[in-house]
């Protein structure tokens, strides 16, 4: 159960990168792989299911990401990953991982949810 809880937790802290993500790049044409943003994004699992403070390496893992989702299209995969992920999540997970962005350093015009439509 704690391997199903942590999983649900990073796919919240996934879907909202995958909105950060989407919000920011153009171009490109590789598709992003949930095997790819569950490793980016995997340092920031601790945060999201206990909070704290965030790791650098969350922080890089979520920059690195922003990095590779050049496309409409990968930014979708991104959003696809982590929403999967996030509708199993918790409350306080989810709000961990709206945290996370101004954390980084990093601004989303939008607020993180499950509700997110990865099709925009």
């Amino acid at each position: 159960m704690a391997n199903s809880s942590g999983l649900l937790k990073l796919g919240t802290l996934v879907m909202f990168v995958s909105m950060l993500i989407m919000s920011f790049s153009h171009g490109g044409q590789t598709q992003i792989s949930c095997d790819t943003v569950d490793n980016d994004l995997f340092p920031c699992l601790s945060f999201v299911l206990i909070g704290g403070k965030v790791a650098p390496a969350c922080c890089s893992g979520i920059k690195t990401l922003l990095s590779l989702a050049k496309t409409k299209t990968d930014r979708q995969s991104v959003c696809s990953c982590l929403k999967s992920v996030a509708q199993s999540a918790t409350d306080g997970q989810l709000k961990n991982a709206a945290q996370i962005p101004h954390l980084c350093g990093v601004n989303l015009p939008y607020n993180i949810s499950r509700n997110i439509d990865c099709t925009k």
